[in-house]
This record gives structure tokens, C-alpha cells and sequence, in this order.
């Protein structure tokens, strides 16, 4: 009887959770650089706005990662489209931004609005990146 799980799947598991992972943090680290405000902090001080627009930046990012991962035909295109994923994302951001111009400040203080409303953006937008992937 095979194993369920070979060496060869196992090693294509932790590539592609490692490409995929790496994608992801290196994603979250670029929002957070063209962010006006200071996700970690914020979160570190307990700001639930902060908190909350980070968490759908992070399912945002991760929704197309899912997509690019799921249907890429190897790791290396699996990374392409993790990039242009995060790149969307980013993109995102700045039109959220350039939409509502106070939307950091009311991160910043708190505005549980601001928060709810960026990781909206972030969430629809990684859905409609991720359907885009699919081929």
C-alpha cells in the first residue's frame, strides 16, 4: 500500500508553503512601509482599528496567494503571481487612501471606521484578485 504522504509531496508542500509564506510577510511588510502610520504599534498599544484593517490586509494578501499557489504550474510561477498579488494589494491601499485622504489618521485615533473600511477594500480587492488568477 502507497503512503498517503511521499517524501517527493512532502518537499512540494514546504516549497510552496515556504514561497507561499514568504510571499505573504514580504507582502505585509511592503503595506506596512507605504502606510503613513505604524500597523505593529498601533496593534502593540491595542488599537482595534489598526488591528482590524491589518487583518484584512493579511487575508486580502492571502486570498490571491491561495489563487496563485492553487493553479500556478510551478513554484516559480507560483512567486510571479504572488508578486503581482502583493502589488495589487499595495495598489489598493493607495487608492483606499487617495478615496478617503484622513483614513491612516482615523487608523491612528482609533476610528473604528477607518479600519472596518480598509480591510474591506483589502478583502474585495484579494477576492477579486484571486478570481483573476484562475484560469
Amino acid at each position: 500500500m502507497d503512503a498517503p504522504i511521499d517524501t517527493q509531496s512532502f518537499m512540494n508542500f514546504l516549497a510552496y508553503f515556504a514561497t507561499g509564506l514568504g510571499v505573504l510577510v514580504g507582502a505585509a511588510v511592503l503595506v506596512s512601509l507605504i502606510t503613513p502610520h505604524r500597523e505593529f504599534t498601533l496593534i502593540r498599544a491595542g488599537n482595534a482599528s489598526a488591528a482590524t484593517a491589518y487583518a484584512g490586509t493579511l487575508i486580502g494578501l492571502a486570498l490571491p496567494l491561495h489563487a496563485a499557489i492553487s493553479h500556478s504550474v510551478s513554484l516559480l510561477d507560483a512567486l510571479i503571481w504572488g508578486a503581482v498579488s502583493a502589488a495589487v494589494q499595495a495598489l489598493a491601499y493607495l487608492l483606499a487612501r487617495a478615496a478617503l485622504p484622513r483614513i491612516s489618521q482615523e487608523i491612528t485615533e482609533n476610528v473604528a471606521a477607518g479600519g472596518i473600511f480598509a480591510a474591506g477594500v483589502s478583502i474585495a480587492v484579494g477576492l477579486i484578485n484571486a478570481a483573476a488568477m484562475t484560469p
